[in-house]
């Protein structure tokens, strides 16, 4: 099961023809992503004090239909794979009036300090809290 974030589409996020550009699809799941770790009680401040950041390493998106200005999007984010340094997500978008998948994309993220940008293991606990919000 998937953690859901609801995604409203503005102006800002559409080009002139009132379809989302493609680039904002991988911002909505940029905030998901967020407000997973959000749920989880998990704070990005806190984790960047520790010397924990986060970055993409590889995104795969495909695009299937438009979202259009207005429509109200369903978020999902689940893990799909980890190790102890990475995890894998699972990200899809839905138009939340007809549950028509609009995109899919897989989206590796690399934990890495802060202060030297060098790869290191995640967090003591943190992938269980994650799992524990995208299957509630």
């Amino acid at each position: 099961m998937a953690f859901t974030w609801t995604q409203r589409v503005y102006i800002e996020d559409t080009d002139f023809g009132g379809i989302v550009y493609y680039v904002n699809y991988l911002k909505f799941m940029e905030r998901a992503r967020t407000e997973l770790l959000r749920s989880a009680g998990v704070s990005q401040q806190q984790l960047r004090d520790d010397n924990f950041v986060f970055v993409v390493r590889k995104t795969e998106c495909t695009y299937l239909q438009p979202a259009r200005l207005d429509d109200e999007l369903l978020v999902d984010v689940s893990i799909e794979t980890s190790t102890p340094v990475q995890l894998t997500f699972l990200q899809r978008i839905f138009r939340k009036t007809d549950s028509v998948k609009l995109c899919e994309a897989r989206v590796q993220i690399v934990c890495v300090s802060a202060d030297e940008l060098k790869p290191r293991r995640l967090p003591a606990g943190l992938l269980a809290a994650i799992e524990g919000q995208s299957s509630a």
